[in-house]
């Protein structure tokens, strides 16, 4: 338990200093890279046609016209100018944020993974098992069942104290089983996948609670950004830059852990092998025995050949 808990913190500790790697700051200014190549190609292909639009839809929508018509006896010019650019830039924004971050989670939690298996355990054997195709419908079968978790417990968000917690919990519990299987694919075995999944489980579902905390952090710069508009070109990418910092944080603090875990199990004997190992001997005694042919044991006691 003790020498758990010790891995455990030092894996936090070398999660948060691998933070400040020239590689894993690279990584997390990727979605800002993505997003204003993105947003430029969708600008020049169509931003006069959105804004076209967008303009249109403003000017003819009979709920605000009575507004527009106040607006302009105050002496406020064409504020569907103004407000078009805006709501065009409101709404896009999200769905560029969103396929960007998409595209870092699939090429940023490899790239950890092999960064901590190269400068901490080049030593581990690579025993594949968890293939791409597995990893993929564990993590689509893990979110389901959080979303299928989220939608249950939403009236019991309307009590103060569980709508703090609940969401942090469900989350928690996705990033460990993502995560934590992410971590343990290339380099362990179905056995010991299982294994450490298992032995690990509260550990590893604090370390997915706590992250899932931390993510709320960059909502509250986005909320921010979304209401002082004046802000918003600063919050906003301010907010997916700490986002994605936490999503490395959580990626490495899981690599590490996972990774020291399986170093540990395969260094005291890795029981699992060992349990393998034994019931194929166990097996093969038995087999002889039926069979008639002579033990190992019997062989080496008589000095058989």
């Amino acid at each position: 338990m003790l020498d758990a808990m010790g891995i455990l913190a030092d894996s936090f500790w070398r999660a948060a200093v691998y933070c400040l790697l020239p590689r894993v700051i690279l990584l997390s200014m990727l979605p800002l890279l993505l997003i204003g190549l993105l947003g430029g190609i969708l600008g020049y292909f169509y931003w006069d046609a959105a804004l076209q639009g967008t303009r249109s839809l403003l000017e003819s929508s009979t709920l605000l016209a009575s507004f527009w018509g106040w607006l302009q006896a105050w002496g406020v010019g064409d504020v569907t100018a103004v407000l078009a650019p805006l709501t065009v830039v409101l709404v896009v924004t999200p769905v560029l944020v969103m396929m960007a971050l998409l595209l870092v989670a699939l090429l940023m939690t490899p790239a950890l993974v092999t960064l901590v298996a190269e400068r901490r355990f080049p030593h581990l054997e690579r025993k594949q098992g968890g293939s791409f195709w597995a990893s993929a419908g564990w993590s689509v079968g893990s979110t389901l069942l959080a979303l299928v978790a989220l939608v249950v417990s939403v009236p019991l968000w309307l009590v103060p104290p569980l709508v703090l917690v609940l969401p942090p919990l469900i989350w928690g519990w996705l990033a460990y089983r993502v995560m934590a299987f992410d971590a343990l694919a290339e380099h362990a075995s179905k056995a010991e996948l299982r294994e450490i999944m298992q032995r690990h489980r509260t550990r590893l579902l604090g370390i997915g609670v706590v992250t899932g905390f931390l993510g709320a952090a960059p909502s509250l710069v986005w909320a921010s950004g979304v209401i002082f508009v004046a802000a918003f070109f600063i919050l906003v990418p301010l907010a997916i830059w700490i986002y994605t910092l936490v999503f490395a944080f959580s990626s490495l603090w899981f690599a590490h852990y996972c990774l020291a875990a399986l170093d540990r199990l395969r260094s005291d004997g890795n029981p699992v092998s060992a349990h393998v190992a034994s019931g194929s001997d166990q097996g093969a005694e038995a087999i002889a025995a039926q069979s008639g042919a002579p033990s190992d044991a019997f062989i080496s006691e008589n000095n058989l050949p």
